[in-house]
């Protein structure tokens, strides 16, 4: 690289925190100078840890977009619902974007996202991060290699593991389609895409795919289960407890993701975060949410035989 790059973050959250740190691991490569959060917290956090000057600290991207330009680049790490907008915005700024997945809930939004970085020409990367895994890298030099042979069926598991399900399809950001999207496009639109990439050029003709919510629900629920874990006379054999889940892990000093999550909005010790459970989405039952997204979904794609 020729020079160092300068990124504006857009949601200090996990995954902005997480795609910012690389600057941190390397800060003759990257360098991050703005932040945006509505939450004070998680903005400070991201301030102190990069040592942004109090001009480029805002509690809203709209107030970062209206600035004349002053970085390289910027990371949008929003909900999910809130990716299209500030991408547009920023692509007409002329800035370099990294898009956290997915580019936005309806096709219509992608195509807009992309009209816009496209006549502004700027770089448009979306964080499907599995692409860049070395498994997933050895698999492509494989097939495209032709030692495999012929690719006539890929038959892909995305197995997201019992407590992170509870934890954010359940309880969490993504439970509830109105306020996200559905879970096929939240987390499986990175099983989907490893398909597209390791079947190179072929084209995809068609896709299908159903589902149903099967098990997180209010018929489910075990006799005498109470609507939160901290006070339910079931929780000690439940898997899904959330004292199992975030206490346990944090009474090891283990106040990372995913508890780190259940903290965002208080500081990380344990009486807060009790507190947090007590009150919050996260210490809620989980056969006793507002959840609607499917619990098991398959899906299938018929790509161009030529």
């Amino acid at each position: 690289m020729s020079r160092k790059i300068t990124v504006l973050v857009i949601g200090a959250g996990n995954r902005g925190k997480n795609y910012s740190s690389y600057a941190l691991c390397y800060p003759d490569r990257m360098k991050v100078i703005g932040v945006a959060d509505p939450r004070e917290l998680v903005r400070q956090k991201l301030q102190d840890a990069h040592q942004i000057p109090a001009e480029n600290v805002f509690d809203d991207w709209i107030a970062a977009a209206e600035r004349e330009k002053f970085a390289d680049a910027v990371i949008i790490a929003t909900p999910d619902r809130l990716h299209k907008a500030p991408a547009v915005a920023f692509a007409q700024k002329r800035y370099h974007i990294l898009l956290e997945k997915p580019m936005a809930v309806t096709a219509e939004d992608c195509i807009e996202v992309v009209r816009v970085c496209e006549s502004n020409h700027v770089i448009l990367a979306v964080c499907h991060v599995l692409r860049y895994h070395p498994v997933t890298l050895k698999i492509k030099e494989l097939l495209d290699a032709g030692l495999i042979g012929d690719i006539c069926h890929i038959q892909h598991l995305e197995p997201i593991g019992f407590w992170h399900f509870a934890h954010s399809f359940v309880r969490g950001n993504w439970r509830n389609e109105t306020e996200s999207s559905f879970s096929l496009l939240a987390k499986s639109c990175h099983d989907f895409d490893l398909i597209h990439f390791w079947m190179g050029t072929k084209r995809c003709l068609q896709v299908s795919s159903f589902g149903h919510l099967s098990h997180f629900t209010k018929e489910n629920k075990p006799k005498g289960a109470g609507h939160r874990c901290l006070d339910c006379s079931v929780e000690p054999n439940c898997p899904y407890s959330a004292q199992k889940i975030y206490l346990e892990r944090a009474e090891k000093g283990a106040f990372h993701w995913p508890v780190s999550v259940v903290c965002s909005n208080s500081g990380s010790d344990i009486e807060t975060l009790t507190e947090a459970l007590r009150l919050g989405p996260y210490g809620r039952c989980v056969y006793d949410c507002d959840n609607d997204v499917v619990s098991h979904q398959s899906g299938a794609c018929e790509f161009d035989p030529r």
